[in-house]
This record gives structure tokens, C-alpha cells and sequence, in this order.
């Protein structure tokens, strides 16, 4: 496999990577982090509501059609962004 390519070189090993001990006592959010504005998270929830009601009527329709697969997918497809909306107003 020589022949295929370039020579390939070692990467130095990265120092903060290499310290378990700082990995596993981090925190999950940098120090930096700063919530969002309760309005963002409102509007953000919003474009979810209003993203999972046409999922959901994609979901309804479908099923009144006749295809079942395509009705399911979309229910789940409405499940998750509702879940995501709900999530992004209590996260922040």
C-alpha cells in the first residue's frame, strides 16, 4: 500500500487530549455558555409548532389515503419536532 499514495506522517499527540482525568471532570457546557433569550426559545418553539402540525396533517391525510408507511413516518416525523420545540423552551 506504499505505492498508492503519499508517505504518511505520525500526528503529534494532542496534550488536553491525552488527559483523561481533565476530560472526565469537565463540564458539560463551556464556561462561557449563555442561555438564550426566552423570546428566541419562543420563536424557535413556534416554527417547531408549526412544523409538526403539517407533519401531523401530512401524517393524517396519508393514513385517510392509504399509505400507512408514509402516515407513520410522518406522525414520528411530528413526534420529534414537537419533542424539539418542547426541548429547546425548557433547555434554553
Amino acid at each position: 500500500m506504499e505505492g498508492l499514495g503519499g508517505t504518511m506522517t505520525e500526528q503529534p499527540p494532542d496534550e488536553t487530549a491525552t488527559d483523561a482525568s481533565a476530560r472526565s471532570e469537565g463540564s458539560a457546557r463551556p464556561e462561557s455558555f449563555a442561555r438564550r433569550p426566552l423570546v428566541e426559545r419562543l420563536g424557535m418553539a413556534a416554527v417547531a409548532l408549526v412544523l409538526a402540525i403539517m407533519f401531523g396533517g401530512m401524517a393524517v391525510a396519508s393514513w385517510i389515503g392509504g399509505e400507512g408507511f408514509l402516515a407513520i413516518m410522518a406522525g414520528i416525523g411530528a413526534l420529534m419536532t414537537a419533542w424539539a420545540g418542547v426541548r429547546t423552551v425548557l433547555r434554553g
